[in-house]
């Protein structure tokens, strides 16, 4: 089993603050041979629908020194776990949640953007310190 990211509490309470239901922690499920493990698993009620929105966070906190190499490794592990999602859970979405410091700072270049943008990477920006979602990223 994998460790948890140091944010993982953080940004498991800033979902349920935003009415998020936490179904899966961690999200555990197989493609093929292969085990795979998200950090969050979540559900909310929409209004006027039966079954709710579904979600998949992997938590990154981009503490090491090189942030590069954090997300060489952030982006590997969300495309992997997208495509196996996407044959076991097509419904659910998978989400990104990075630091509002990591955000403001690495996410702003121009090399981040244009990968971000590439691979439809989804963000959840979340503030470690006052425990809130800042910003969802389509």
């Amino acid at each position: 089993m994998s460790a948890k990211d140091i944010f993982h509490e953080v940004v498991k309470l800033a979902l349920q603050k935003e009415q998020w239901v936490i179904t899966n922690d961690p999200l555990k499920f197989k493609y093929g041979n292969v085990n795979f493990q998200i950090d969050l698993g979540a559900e909310r009620l929409v209004a006027a629908e039966k079954e709710g929105e579904k979600i998949a966070v992997e938590i990154k906190s981009f503490l090491n020194p090189s942030a590069i190499t954090d997300f060489y490794a952030a982006l590997g592990q969300f495309l992997s776990y997208r495509l196996a999602l996407e044959a076991n859970e097509p419904d659910r979405i998978l989400y990104m949640a990075v630091p509002l410091d990591a955000y403001r700072t690495f996410f702003q270049l121009e090399f981040t953007q244009s990968a971000i943008r590439r691979y439809q990477v989804l963000l959840i920006v979340y503030d470690p310190v006052n425990e809130v979602i800042v910003q969802w990223i389509k």
